[in-house]
């Protein structure tokens, strides 16, 4: 029971706008019932005229047309007042949304002037150059690598190639100055009697 009675309540969520909403929408209903029931009882005076006249009571007839056009009189006002408050109630729901709208611009303005302290125009302008020299820098590299090199390149390489060998000899390997060895002779065998004949091959030069 204790923490029933202790519980805080909650702050309400209806603001003056939506009771002011409320309270012209309910007047508005009350207007049309009261136009709804002024018209029935019309209908039914119209209807009672024709009687009275039917039955010769043209004074009573007369007068209760008088009566039903003060209260055609009377609808006519009714229908000016319900549209009244009809206009009041859209009034006041677009003043809500644009209310709404103010505040969430102010909260976008907020946001950004927060932004725009935590990084200055200066800031922004030495990360916009340095993405900037970052990009160009990325694509010579991609241009090397891709071997798209313009002709002053290539120049510039040969340039550079024949500077490095310049004034340099090309070695060639030495050609040896020692005799070849003798390579043993072969024996031939003349044919017939299996004697072996010692065969003379010329010496290299």
């Amino acid at each position: 029971m204790g923490n029933v009675f202790g519980r805080k309540s909650r702050p309400s969520r209806v603001t003056e706008q939506d009771r002011a909403i409320l309270q012209l929408k309910q007047q508005r209903d009350k207007l049309k019932h009261y136009q709804k029931r002024v018209t029935l009882q019309l209908e039914k005076e119209r209807s009672l005229a024709k009687q009275l006249l039917k039955d010769g009571k043209k004074e009573k007839a007369l007068v209760l047309l008088k009566k039903k056009r003060y209260q055609d009189q009377l609808l006519d006002k009714t229908e000016n007042q319900i549209s009244n408050l009809e206009r009041m109630v859209q009034d006041i729901e677009f003043v809500q949304i644009e209310m709404k709208v103010i505040e969430g611009l102010k909260v976008g303005n907020d946001c950004l002037k927060s932004m725009h302290e935590a990084m200055s125009l200066e800031d922004v302008e030495r990360i916009m150059d340095e993405t900037q020299d970052a990009i160009e820098y990325q694509r010579q590299i991609d241009e090397l690598l891709s071997g798209s090199l313009t002709q002053e390149d290539e120049d510039a390489v040969l340039s550079e190639l024949e500077a490095i060998t310049q004034g340099e000899d090309v070695e060639l390997p030495e050609v040896p100055t020692e005799p070849l060895p003798e390579v043993p002779e072969p024996a031939e065998t003349e044919p017939g009697n299996g004697t072996v004949y010692p065969v003379t091959l010329p010496q290299s030069v």
